[in-house]
């Protein structure tokens, strides 16, 4: 998993200019869902709900701030109590005291604990808020805090292989493992090496301009002007060399789990991300958007029994859940949101804050931001830029209706 990826931004998304050999050798081999989203285009809620597989509203967990109550119900403690050794290396984004979530050994450094009301809201070492039109202007070479946390999951996500498989004074190497490995690039700040700053600066595309989102409840983190065309420039080249590099560092994991003896064809390997990046589009930047910019999620499968292949199915990070267990062979708990990958389906949702909601059925996509703004409505196959809203037109009334109905009796 890494945080903050496009579904467009490697090979395998059709990014032509993107270098990630590792990612799209998996995808080569892997279903691939062309449609996936994420419950939430925010960190914290779309990983909560990937765990659990339930959408932010029915877990308590609609906004950045917020986590799950000690001892939630997630797929690794499903998987822990049905025999399988879980080990998390790298993010999970937990804030409360309950930083394991069912998984039996984390590794790396992302095991601090929040809590607003004891510590009077301090940050952690290594994380800070998005500063707008300031982090544009800085995108360039550099080494990012997130660079280092990755370092420390991947050298830890080797070792644990090493140690496991070697027969390291650990579980015997017949135990099944469900390994996370969870990166926090490509997510800003907007810093990479040197040599691949300069590889992308004069070779990456630009967004377009002149399409801004005109709604109040979308698009507020840049002011317009405020950047240059040599700052986006820059913040793209920058985006896509966190890219390449988050490659190189998955592309390690694989090859350590050659060294110790692993056929990865033999491994059932999910590839995905909490949500996306706007990186410009609709001149809106960071994520919290129902754009598929930001709300797309790149997601393939690859394993025994798995289907070489591209997949249209309207996909949820929370399908996730019922997924794993079917393809594991382990029982499908009740209760869940998300269905099975390779069944049907045509409908999914996605959540920002409390009041916020998409629903996207086949080629539609609603939103309703409550009393903080009007809908939208955009049909994704004559409109996929997202830029012409049919929310007050007559002859999608109709539609309209439906969808706004159907939002209605999911959330009640």
């Amino acid at each position: 998993m890494a945080d903050e990826f496009r579904r467009d931004a490697a090979g395998f998304g059709g990014n032509p200019v993107a270098r990630t050999p590792c990612l799209d050798a998996l995808a080569s081999r892997a279903t691939v869902f062309d449609c996936a989203s994420s419950p939430s285009p925010v960190c914290v809620p779309a990983r909560q709900s990937m765990a659990t597989g339930k959408y932010p509203f029915r877990i308590g967990c609609e906004s950045f701030h917020s986590d799950l109550p000690p001892g939630a119900p997630t797929f690794a403690r499903w998987f822990a109590d049905h025999g399988y050794y879980t080990v998390a290396c790298g993010k999970l984004h937990h804030r409360g005291p309950d930083q394991m979530q069912g998984w039996l050994q984390r590794i790396g450094s992302d095991t601090a604990v929040y809590w607003p009301e004891a510590f009077s809201g301090r940050n952690q070492i290594g994380r800070r808020a998005w500063r707008g039109a300031e982090d544009i202007r800085g995108a360039g070479p550099g080494v990012s805090p997130y660079a280092l946390h990755d370092d420390l999951t991947v050298q830890g996500a080797c070792d644990f292989l090493r140690m496991h498989f070697g027969g390291m004074y650990g579980p015997p190497g017949d135990v099944p493992v469900l390994m996370m490995v969870s990166l926090w690039q490509p997510h800003f700040p907007l810093l990479c090496e040197q040599d691949l700053f300069d590889y992308y600066l004069p070779r990456v595309p630009l967004a377009p301009r002149g399409y801004p989102p005109g709604h109040p409840c979308v698009g507020k983190e840049v002011a317009a002007g405020s950047v240059s065309d040599e700052d986006i420039r820059r913040a793209t080249a920058a985006y896509y060399g966190m890219v390449e590099a988050t490659d190189r560092r998955f592309g390690r994991v694989l090859d350590t789990l050659r060294e110790v003896g692993q056929d990865p064809g033999e491994w059932l390997i999910v590839f995905t991300s909490d949500h996306g990046d706007m990186l410009g589009d609709h001149e809106c930047w960071q994520k919290r958007s129902f754009y598929e910019e930001s709300v797309g999620v790149p997601l393939f499968l690859s394993g025994p029994g798995i289907d070489r292949g591209r997949s249209g199915r309207i996909s949820n990070l929370v399908d996730l859940f019922p997924t794993l267990c079917r393809l594991a062979g382990l029982p499908v708990p009740g209760g869940l949101d998300g269905s099975d990958l390779f069944e049907p389906c045509e409908e999914t949702l996605s959540q920002l804050g409390p009041a916020h909601f998409l629903l996207r059925q086949g080629e539609w996509k609603y939103m309703c931001y409550g009393e903080d703004g009007p809908e939208q409505l955009f049909h994704l196959v004559s409109d996929p830029q997202e830029r012409n809203n049919l929310a007050g037109d007559p002859a999608a009334s109709d539609v309209l209706q439906k969808m706004r109905a159907r939002l209605q009796d999911i959330r009640s």
